[in-house]
């Protein structure tokens, strides 16, 4: 049983991995025009760093190898130079009239967001199966 415990927690911490993948991307696709942040300058996209997380688990405490999750180590700004836009009449246009983008693609965002939706899901629908064994483990007993 503790092994399916430790399996469950993994996709718990799966599911808060990909909630947070999906809200950057969405932060993201939200910003794509903003030209001027609290710092002055346009909106830099946003990236999740994912790191194994070890689930504690009875079968750790007996030396065998145990269920790993995963876990947000970090949101990081990306360094790619930002899109240039000819727009003269913009209130942030430079002096040959260009206007600094963020750097977001949103179409790339969207297939972020797509796969993180998915891999949701796919957590959502393991747990589901570990429950259906745990009801149908009871029901032999019985």
């Amino acid at each position: 049983m503790s092994t399916l415990h430790g399996a469950i927690d993994a996709s718990a911490s799966a599911l808060n991995a990909q909630r947070s993948r999906i809200e950057v991307a969405v932060s993201n696709i939200a910003n794509a025009e903003s030209t001027r942040g609290p710092d002055g300058q346009p909106y830099r996209r946003r990236d999740v760093v994912l790191a194994t997380e070890p689930m504690e688990t009875f079968d750790q405490a007996l030396g065998r190898a145990g269920a790993v999750g995963v876990r947000v180590a970090g949101v990081v700004e990306d360094t790619e130079p930002f899109r240039r836009h000819y727009e003269p009449s913009h209130p942030d246009a430079d002096a040959q009239g260009f206007v600094a983008m963020p750097n977001v693609d949103v179409p790339e965002e969207m297939v972020n967001m797509l796969g993180a939706a998915r891999a949701y899901q796919a957590n959502l629908t393991a747990i589901g199966l570990i429950r259906d064994t745990i009801q149908k483990s009871l029901e032999l007993g019985r």
